[in-house]
């Protein structure tokens, strides 16, 4: 069964009280507006419906608790306590022009197993909530921390998540975080149900694939959701998505030393993308330096820069959108793939 959200549970409480509507509005508004944290502190309401909100929703806003916290140049890891004694990690990224971003988790672990990632390791140990999706990030703006753009691409695979989308609902509510669905990316590694319900509900989300290899042999063994959802089939979903909406399309791709990263990939990279029809131009190929951790095979190395810079000309070459995402966080482990969820 669907677990209720909070702002549903507080919507419940005032009209079981028979308190006027505005009441819900008030709570929001001081949580939203001037990042009250506790319940006990809204002093606006009758204190009758504070200590219901108490007792029902606990005493503070936020459902899950920070444990620890690791900073480095930019960037802030911050390791979540939530329900079942399990951990979940977000980042926080603080760019030079003064916009902050965050990396948010969708599940604890991931079921998925990708060879290259730290986060599979762990398999899957459950779905978050749509309330310990948002939390993470309702914990930065309770900290004063502005909510300029967000990613799923934390612990997790966000579209093998149904409550993602309880979670997009909440963030894009005008009368809650209020984000702009163009300031959310959501990450999958080619979930097509997913991605076909996220071009219908949420057209206007930012979405980014998984690639890590154009050759179906070789991503199954890298990423083994490839004998499920093959490459082809994820990408005629994408022009699909591209059709309606207009919006473009990321392809994310980490490069792997000696494994993904020849002249050979890069062709069969292009190739992939190239006669996709109108929509062809956006298409976008993110490439992202690999990140090692103590848990992740040690075969798996960064490319070389010199192979890097190759990839880049031959894409560009082709017609190809392509840039090199800037590495933040490797030296606190809040890098891509290598959130674990550990507090060593």
């Amino acid at each position: 069964m669907r677990p209720t959200s909070k702002y549903e549970m507080i919507r419940r409480i005032v009209s079981d009280f028979k308190q006027p509507t505005y009441r819900y509005r008030q709570i929001t508004d001081a949580i939203f507006k001037q990042n009250v944290g506790e319940y006990e502190r809204m002093t606006m309401l009758p204190s009758l419906l504070r200590d219901e909100l108490i007792r029902t929703l606990g005493p503070y806003v936020c459902s899950i608790v920070p444990v620890k916290e690791l900073t480095s140049r930019q960037v802030s890891k911050v390791l979540f306590a939530i329900a079942g004694n399990e951990r979940v990690e977000a980042v926080r990224l603080s760019y030079e022009r003064g916009w902050k971003s965050y990396c948010i988790s969708t599940q604890c672990g991931c079921g998925f197993g990708c060879k290259f990632c730290a986060t599979g390791t762990i398999g899957l140990k459950r779905n978050l909530t749509a309330d310990e999706i948002t939390d993470q990030l309702l914990h930065f703006h309770i900290n004063g921390h502005a909510l300029d753009s967000v990613a799923f691409m934390g612990m997790g695979e966000a579209l093998a998540n149904p409550y993602i989308f309880d979670a997009l609902t909440i963030l894009t509510d005008p009368s809650l975080f209020g984000l702009g669905h163009r300031r959310i990316t959501v990450s999958t590694i080619g979930l097509l149900p997913g991605i076909e319900k996220l071009t219908r509900e949420f057209p206007q989300v930012n979405l980014t694939f998984s690639l890590h290899s154009p050759f179906d042999d070789q991503r199954s063994e890298l990423m083994p959701i490839n004998d499920r959802f093959p490459v082809r089939d994820v990408l005629n979903a994408l022009d699909l998505h591209i059709r309606h909406t207009g919006r473009k399309v990321y392809i994310a791709y980490i490069l792997l030393r000696g494994v993904n990263d020849s002249i050979v990939h890069a062709e069969a990279v292009a190739e992939l993308l190239r006669g996709r029809g109108p929509g062809e131009h956006l298409y976008h190929v993110n490439l992202i330096p690999y990140n090692s951790t103590e848990i992740t095979p040690e075969s798996y190395q960064q490319s070389y820069r010199d192979q890097v810079i190759m990839f880049v000309r031959i894409l560009k070459s082709k017609g190809i959108n392509v840039t090199v995402r800037t590495q933040f966080g490797t030296d606190i482990d809040a890098a891509c793939g290598q959130l674990y969820g550990h507090s060593q």
